[in-house]
Parts: C-alpha cells; structure tokens; sequence
C-alpha cells in the first residue's frame, strides 16, 4: 500500500456515511524516466526561479492568490475564504445515482483513479455492503467530490473487492463526435472487404486477454541508450524493416489476415514445446527407480 493516501473523508449515500481513505491507483515512478534540461554549453542543470518584476526572487512563503478582473488589477483570495465558502457535504463524496456499467462513455475518463480504503473499523461493514450491492446488482456510482480545491465528477465501481473511484470529465469538458461530422468518412465498404475485416477482426481476438503482456518499449530503449552513453559507448540506430506500401484495400486484408494466422500456430507452439520437454526429461523420483 502506498506511504500515505491522497485524500480522507467520507463516502456518502443519503444518511449512510463511509469513512475512507483515497489512494492513487497510479503506480509511483512507473518506470517513466525524466530527462533534466541542462545549458548546452556546460551541461549545468536549468533552474527555475519565482521573481517579482519589482522585487526581484521571492520565497514561496511571500506568494499568494490572485485573480485578475482588469489590466493589471488583482483581487487576492485566501485559502481560508475559499474553505469557508465549502459545506459539510463538499467535504465527503456524495454518491448521486447508481448506474449500468458502461453507461459512462470512455470519452469522460480523465485518466486519473484512486482506490477507495475503509478508514477504520467502523466502516469495514458499511464499505463490505456497499461493495457487495452494487456487485450483486451491477451497478455503478456517480458521484461529486471536493478534491484538490476542485469539484470533482466521478464513478465509482466495485473492482476485486475494492471500490475504485474515477475522476470524469464533465459534459462541457468533453468535445463531441458532431464536432468531427465533415470529416467523418462517407464511403461505404463492400461486402467482400466488410466479411474479410470481420474475419482479421476475429482472428485478432484473443481467447484471454493479457494486459500485463504490454510494455512500454519506449522507456526500455531510451534507459539502454543512458547506460550505453554512461558507459561510453557507441549508440547505432537499429536497422530499419522497410514494408512495401499496399495500395488495394483487399490485398492489404488478405495479407494482415495471412499475418495474423501464421501467429497464431506459432504462438501456440511455444508452451507446447515446453511441455513437451519438460515430459521427456526424467524427474528425480524416476532416475532414481532406474538407478537401483
């Protein structure tokens, strides 16, 4: 579990209080690696100063709030006016309807998550019924909450005996497809590419679907590319696959298709193989059978 959680309150359905406890779903570092920009010249990191025009750099203790209502003119806003502005109910997430899964279209994901952990034990049992509940009915939460001095949309779901809340884009926040409608295509497929793409299609599916076997390759390449250069030694690009660019549609069908099942035997012979090594070769118990 991370070190500390991201936010602490209560999970509210009408007079029914959850205290809990969010933590960021997100794993910490994710092997992401951060380059620091530095002077060409003598490779001296950047810094990055706060300065008054006026006063020259300032600490942070000297810095507040402002809002601009005219040219140069600033009305300063204090952290404490705005809590007071918060009621009760802000301070807690406020469940408001439950609904179907997939309901909420992907498109108002905003991409952050957290995991939502009972705070204590009084609300272990409230936490475990509501998680149960809305498993058994399959259903979804839509909520609000305060976070981060914003108001936040959510939905949270029931995942492994946990619930997981995601933040949401609101309605306004999200651009629709209409938006695109001139430049949304207008030729109609033929039946015969529409059967073959159907059937790539299929052949693409998977029996069991493996998230985890996803990497970012990217990262991979660009840490061997630091330890190389740490080390001293030459970085040469890879050598580059030059495909041959397919101009009919049905050609490029067939050959995705012919791809894509050649794979296929290819992927299941791997395990196969070792199965069947691992049965030709003689355990312990039986080398010794044959040894007395």
């Amino acid at each position: 579990m991370p070190a500390r959680s991201s936010w602490k309150g209560f999970l509210k359905l009408s007079l029914v209080s959850v205290p809990v406890k969010a933590y960021t779903a997100t794993a910490s570092g994710g092997g992401e690696v951060r380059l620091n920009q530095l002077h060409a010249e003598c490779h001296s990191r950047i810094n990055y100063k706060k300065t008054c025009p006026i006063h020259g750099e300032i600490p942070n203790d000297q810095i507040v709030s402002g809002f601009e209502y005219s040219k140069g003119q600033y009305v300063i806003v204090d952290p404490e006016e705005v809590e007071k502005l918060r009621t009760p109910d802000e301070k807690a997430i406020n469940i408001d309807a439950f609904v179907p899964p997939g309901t909420v279209d992907q498109t108002y994901f905003s991409g952050k998550s957290y995991y939502l952990i009972p705070d204590g034990p009084v609300g272990q049992k409230p936490y475990a019924l509501l998680v149960q509940g809305m498993e058994e009915m399959k259903r979804h939460a839509v909520a609000q909450v305060v976070m981060h001095g914003r108001d936040q949309l959510v939905l949270i779901r029931p995942m492994e005996g946990l619930l997981n809340m995601a933040i949401l884009n609101y309605d306004n926040q999200v651009t629709k497809p209409a938006a695109f409608e001139e430049e949304a295509p207008k030729a109609k497929a033929e039946p015969d590419e529409l059967k073959l793409a159907k059937t790539l299609i299929e052949a693409s599916s998977p029996k069991q679907f493996d998230f985890s076997k996803y990497k970012d390759h990217y990262t991979e390449k660009l840490t061997q590319l630091i330890e190389k250069k740490v080390a001293g030694e030459e970085v040469v690009a890879p050598p580059v696959h030059e495909h041959a660019p397919i101009i009919n549609l049905m050609d490029a069908l067939k050959e995705s298709l012919a791809k894509v099942q050649k794979a296929e035997p290819e992927a299941a012979e791997k395990p196969a193989k070792k199965m069947a090594e691992s049965a030709r070769k003689p355990g312990r118990g039986a080398a010794k059978r044959k040894s007395g």
